[in-house]
C-alpha cells in the first residue's frame, strides 16, 4: 500500500475543541473545492506510512489528549480502521474532519467506538455543491449528517465561506436546511482568508462574513475569524 499520510502537525490547540493534539494530513480528496488552498495535500500523494506516525505517537506519550484525521480527506483510505485502533490503544482521542462523502466508514467507524468528535465540513446545498465542490457528492454528505444528527457522538458542523462563493443568503438557507435536518448543535462559520494559491484562481476582495450579515435564529452561529 502507498504511504497515505501527506504530513503531520506535531502540535495544536485549535483543532480539537479543549484538547491538546497533533493532525495528520492525509493525501488526496474526491472533492476539488475552488477555494481548497491544501492544493499539494488533495493532489499530492502520501510521504508517511501508518507506521511512521505510530512511532511519532509514541514519542509524545502525555503530551497529546487526541490525534486530528485531517487531510484531503481521510475516510477514503483503506486501512483506517486498524489505523485508527492501533491510536487508540495509544489512549489517546480521535477527532476527524470530513467532507461526509463516505457514510459507510462513518458508521463503521462510529459503532465500533473508534472516534470521538467529528467536524463535518458543509460545502454547499444541492443548487451550489457541484459548482463549488466539482464533485456530485451532496447526498453522501446528507447521509452522513443524518448519521451523526441519530447518533450520541459529539461533532460540529462548519462552512468555509469564500465571498466570491457563498454569500449570507446562502448561509442562511444553509441554517434553515441544518435545523430542518435537526441539527442542534454550533454552526461555525469559517470565512476564507488565506493569500495563498487555490486550486482555482479565484479574485478576492477578503469581504468577511459577520453575524450583522446573517439572521442567526435558526441556529447558534459562530464565525471562527
Amino acid at each position: 500500500m502507498s504511504n497515505p499520510i501527506y504530513n503531520i502537525t506535531p502540535f495544536t490547540l485549535l483543532d480539537y475543541p479543549d484538547k491538546t493534539a497533533c493532525i495528520i494530513w492525509f493525501a488526496g480528496c474526491n472533492m476539488r473545492c475552488r477555494y481548497c488552498y491544501n492544493i499539494d495535500i488533495v493532489r499530492g500523494k502520501g510521504k508517511m506510512s501508518f507506521e511512521e506516525i505510530l512511532q511519532f505517537l509514541d514519542t509524545r506519550k502525555k503530551l497529546l489528549d487526541g490525534v486530528v484525521l485531517s487531510g484531503g480527506e481521510c475516510t477514503l483510505h483503506s486501512g483506517i480502521e486498524s489505523f485508527i485502533r492501533e491510536i487508540k490503544k495509544r489512549d489517546l482521542l480521535v477527532k476527524i474532519d470530513t467532507n461526509g462523502t463516505n457514510p459507510q466508514i462513518l458508521q463503521k467507524l462510529i459503532q465500533a467506538n473508534l472516534i470521538d468528535y467529528v467536524a463535518l465540513d458543509f460545502k454547499a446545498l444541492p443548487d451550489q455543491f457541484y459548482f463549488i465542490t466539482q464533485s456530485d457528492l451532496f447526498n453522501k454528505f446528507e447521509k452522513s449528517l443524518e448519521l451523526l444528527v441519530s447518533s450520541d457522538l459529539p461533532f460540529e458542523v462548519r462552512t468555509t465561506v469564500h465571498a466570491k462563493l457563498i454569500d449570507a443568503h446562502s448561509i442562511q438557507q444553509m441554517m434553515a436546511y441544518l435545523k430542518k435536518k435537526n441539527y442542534k448543535g454550533i454552526y461555525y462559520v469559517q470565512n476564507f482568508l488565506n493569500d495563498t494559491p487555490t486550486l482555482e484562481n479565484l479574485e478576492y476582495d477578503y469581504q468577511k462574513l459577520t453575524l450583522e450579515d446573517i439572521n442567526s435564529n435558526a441556529l447558534e452561529v459562530v464565525i471562527r475569524n
